[in-house]
């Protein structure tokens, strides 16, 4: 992500606290870090709906995107073939060591699981890595999915399966079926007010 502007090589940097150093001629550049928080769910587990509320009350400290937003740039890169997951996930990465670069963490809801970040190209210019999980039960989420339009998938046993892996792997839950979604995006900002300021 950080290559050497005084090597005559493409020398990639290596971070250090919140600078960039080459390993060749030890020039250091800042490089500030921030946290990377993912707000993740299966299908129907709210992650759309609060986007908009979500990013609006944590607009001092954090930038908030969908993760999906990029998925149509990528799908028309990849020409009609499969999407770069790996590469998705990589630019969302870039993304959020742009946005650290004005003192800002970056929060991306989406379905990604901390099995999506192992060995992951970049993480390391993430000071940290945090997961939340929006959850409901199976019915309502049944019932949610069920009720979108076809365009959307409705891939209902694959997302109870997605679901239940989630909830096995990730520590830190809301059930968006028990809160109001006013009550919902109050849960998720001091979720992350809390890591940011640690």
């Amino acid at each position: 992500m950080h290559y050497c502007q005084s090597c005559n090589v493409s020398e990639p940097m290596r971070p250090d606290d919140d600078d960039a150093v080459c390993p060749v001629c030890g020039r250091r550049d800042r490089a500030r870090r921030m946290p990377l928080l993912f707000v993740t769910g299966a299908s129907a587990a709210g992650k759309t709906a609060l986007h908009a509320p979500l990013a609006a009350a944590l607009a001092d400290v954090a930038a908030v995107f969908d993760f999906d937003w990029l998925i149509d740039a990528f799908g028309r890169a990849a020409e009609g073939g499969e999407i770069d997951w790996v590469a998705v996930r990589q630019a969302w990465v870039a993304v959020a060591h742009g946005e650290a670069q004005q003192d800002r963490a970056t929060v991306v809801l989406g379905q990604i699981g901390p099995n999506h970040l192992v060995d992951l190209p970049g993480l390391e210019w993430a000071a940290s890595t945090h997961f939340l999980l929006l959850d409901c039960g199976d019915e309502v989420r049944r019932a949610r999915i069920e009720a979108r339009p076809a365009w959307r998938g409705r891939d209902v046993d694959e997302q109870l399966a997605w679901a239940r892996w989630l909830r096995e792997h990730i520590d830190d839950h809301i059930r968006t079926d028990q809160l109001t979604p006013d009550e919902s995006v109050r849960a998720i900002a001091t979720w992350v007010r809390g890591i940011v300021a640690s």
